[in-house]
């Protein structure tokens, strides 16, 4: 996949700017199937998220969309990026989050958040997470493209309210553009005063080490992903032993298999 943009200067924007972009590099067939199934998957959440009372506020999200058979699968599994993520933490990475959001004219958990910064522990220079955001529909101002503040990835405390709104920019792009950005970089969501649907995935990626928002390969189970470079992204060559037979193993059968950092 070419995308018009060195490894180097992906690299440069990062570090300076918190973010880089790569416009329109989804193509429009998985945008279409995309469209079409990320509202059943917000469905699926939708059902859980009432069971367990959290029904209000939390329309138009779904968590944790890994597993089935539909475009959702399909995108993860394409490896968009892959090189520049690899290129980001210097070696392996696993997936620690992955969801769906549809902006609507809605106020959500998302607008309550206002400014935010999605690692919880501020890791300065050192490479701990970084963010995915997929456009499956055009982000324009009316439709509410996320506000990102450039340069405060190298903040250690959080700015002003004043600071971050003067020095926010938007996230506009073509649909397909997908926006790679360094966890520690203050962002917001924004209102969609269109009255139309505006599509996203979202997604985390982070050292091995890390631990995962949710136990991926003990969800989908031992037989599930089609192919090695997929099983590394999920998390299955960095799982923690249970006992005494998953420790003793030689290097290939490990639960935590060498070179994850």
């Amino acid at each position: 996949m070419s995308t018009g943009k060195g490894i180097g200067e992906f690299n440069h924007e990062v570090t300076s700017a918190g973010f880089s972009m790569f416009p329109g590099i989804v193509p429009d067939d998985l945008l279409v199937r995309l469209r079409r199934d990320i509202p059943t998957r917000q469905e699926v959440c939708r059902q859980w998220q009432a069971k367990n009372g959290l029904g209000a506020g939390m329309e138009g999200s779904a968590h944790h969309v890994v597993g089935g058979s539909d475009s959702l699968h399909d995108f993860l599994c394409a490896m968009f990026l892959d090189a520049y993520i690899s290129a980001y933490f210097g070696g392996e990475y696993i997936l620690n989050a992955y969801g769906a959001i549809n902006n609507t004219d809605r106020t959500d958990y998302r607008h309550g958040l206002h400014f935010h910064r999605d690692v919880r522990t501020y890791s300065g220079s050192f490479r701990l997470m970084l963010n995915m955001l997929v456009m499956v529909d055009e982000f324009t101002i009316e439709n509410g493209a996320t506000k990102v503040v450039p340069g405060t990835q190298r903040i250690a405390e959080r700015p002003s309210d004043a600071y971050l709104e003067q020095h926010a920019v938007r996230l506009t792009g073509p649909a397909g553009s997908i926006v790679l950005f360094d966890s520690n970089l203050w962002h917001a969501a924004a209102p969609n005063t269109t009255g139309s649907s505006r599509m996203a995935l979202t997604l985390a990626f982070t050292r091995p080490f890390f631990k995962q928002q949710m136990d991926y390969p003990r969800m989908l189970g031992e037989d599930f992903p089609p192919n090695e470079r997929v099983r590394q992204i999920l998390g299955y060559n960095a799982r923690v032993p249970c006992g005494y037979d998953e420790w003793y193993q030689p290097p290939k059968k490990r639960m935590y298999k060498p070179g994850q950092g």
